[in-house]
């Protein structure tokens, strides 16, 4: 297999790429799956289970704090808002310090920093105070988004980088689902309204593990090369490769300081920065990775955040039960609907690699615009909407197992795979930190919108939102299925256009 190699006539750049490196980047593509690498996934995906978790967490609570702290409208509206708001920072941030400090220093900050926050959110009796914690959770989340995406592809083995990156992200249903038994389990051991606490105590209590877990996870052996850290990482490689030592310290000398540099634009002296993004080199692969995820997480996160009000919305529940017995069967009914958020992504491993990334992504939502439209009839049709559960149903199983069988999954690995290593969790964190603007705009807007129009007009706008998602996709499209992290590099990605055109001469080659 071809892992670093000079480009190929009509490339983007021609790359001088030391045989040492090369050699280095073919054994990590080639090796076999062991339980190294399965334990640095596991690590590395603590934070988007961790996103799960406190999504669902603060859902719950927030019927709980409306009556124990006394939130208003505009408090309960910035709460929702500042977990995401926060992640803007975060991924903006922490993509951006991984390229220069190491994914491994960032993974650490992150999840101390996730500790800290949730402690005092769960101590805290300040309405403001919560806000602005939850606001720092959502930093902390933010931040280890590029991190994880970027150390998952750089350190998996190519054949299986793809899947790995979407169990990495489907962790986050995972967490979805945790937090669905441990808020049942916690509403059983302590029925009162202050039981809120716990919700954000359990993610402190997941933050410390990862932090725990995560010291003795190697750094990534792409990063230690791109830096000219040769020596260090074949070191690393060793945890994750059985290769011959001695080998690999004389290639480590051979190398000196050589920085492996695998890139559609020359390397300079200074690091490359967010500038670069919107150089004509990567301006495609920008607008690929940001407009399609921003446009998903304004439905994801909106429908996500706000499943349990529009399931109260809709008489799923009985409004004379007291306000805890509420909470529980929201809490049973939105764990029902996110066990599709699971199954999408288990589709996902299979369905994203067998037919590309961007197929998948034009498939998803589709998908997502059938499955609000569905919960749209349903408020539409006569009687009451208690009548119409199974159309409910149907409308989020459709929306929730497209979305993660498609763009929940393929807008987290694409900007991985379509920049270079020292720019690959800046360009990842700049396209979350979009995704999370949306997502923002989503969790404020949604219930101002419901509180106005009513949830019709919000089922309807999410339909518009996922037809303009699939639209973008389609235009600003890139097909690089198949290929390493580096041929991405050295090979002109077909777009829409060449498409057609490459699959008829290649009929056999990657979509």
């Amino acid at each position: 297999m071809v892992a670093s190699v000079p480009a190929a006539s009509g490339s983007p750049a021609a790359v001088a790429v030391h045989p040492d490196h090369a050699q280095i980047i073919a054994l990590l593509d080639d090796a076999p799956m062991r339980l190294p690498h399965y334990l640095a996934w596991a690590l590395s995906s603590g934070g988007t289970l961790i996103d799960g978790l406190s999504v669902f967490m603060l859902g719950m609570a927030i019927p709980l704090l409306t009556q124990n702290l006394g939130l208003s409208p505009l408090q309960t509206g910035l709460l929702g808002a500042a977990l995401v708001a926060g992640a803007i920072l975060g991924a903006a941030s922490g993509g951006r310090l991984a390229d220069r400090i190491g994914r491994k220093s960032v993974f650490l900050l992150d999840m101390a920093l996730l500790a800290a926050a949730a402690a005092f959110s769960a101590l805290t009796w300040s309405a403001w105070g919560l806000i602005a914690a939850q606001f720092v959770v959502g930093v902390a989340i933010g931040m280890d988004f590029p991190v994880s995406g970027s150390y998952v592809a750089e350190c998996m083995p190519h054949q299986k980088r793809s899947r790995m990156m979407v169990a990495t992200i489907a962790c986050q249903s995972v967490g979805l689902l945790l937090a669905a038994l441990l808020s049942l389990a916690l509403l059983h051991l302590s029925p009162q309204p202050s039981v809120w606490r716990w919700f954000f105590a359990m993610e402190m209590l997941a933050a410390l593990l990862f932090l725990l877990g995560r010291l003795n996870l190697p750094e990534s052996p792409r990063w230690l090369m791109g830096q000219g850290r040769n020596r260090e990482a074949v070191h690393t490689l060793e945890r994750f490769v059985p290769s011959d030592r001695r080998q690999l310290e004389r290639m480590a000398s051979r190398l000196g300081n050589t920085v492996h540099y695998v890139a559609r634009v020359p390397q300079t002296a200074k690091p490359p920065g967010y500038a670069m993004l919107f150089r004509p080199a990567y301006l495609r692969s920008t607008l690929l990775s940001t407009v399609p995820w921003f446009l998903m997480d304004i439905a994801t996160y909106g429908v996500g955040l706000f499943t349990a009000v529009l399931l109260a919305e809709m008489h799923f529940t009985r409004h004379d039960l007291p306000l805890v017995p509420q909470v529980a069967a929201l809490a049973r009914g939105t764990g029902v609907i996110d066990l599709f958020l699971l199954m999408g992504f288990v589709l996902g491993l299979w369905a994203v690699s067998r037919f590309g990334r961007i197929r998948m992504q034009l498939v998803g939502f589709a998908g997502m615009a059938l499955g609000m439209a569905l919960l749209w009839l349903s408020t539409t049709l006569p009687g009451d909407s208690a009548a119409h559960l199974p159309l409910v149903f149907a409308g989020f199983v459709v929306f929730n197992l497209l979305m993660n069988m498609g763009p929940n999954s393929t807008t987290y690995i694409l900007p991985t795979e379509l920049y270079p290593t020292q720019l690959r969790a800046t360009g990842a964190g700049f396209a979350a930190a979009v995704a999370k603007v949306g997502a923002t705009l989503g969790v404020f807007a949604l219930p101002l919108v419901k509180s106005v129009f009513g949830v019709p007009v919000v089922l309807a706008l999410m339909v518009v939102v996922s037809m303009l998602g699939l639209l973008t996709t389609w235009m600003f499209s890139m097909y690089g299925q198949g290929l390493t992290l580096e041929q991405h590099q050295t090979q002109l990605l077909p777009t829409r256009h060449a498409q057609a055109a490459l699959l008829a001469a290649h009929p056999e080659g990657t979509t």
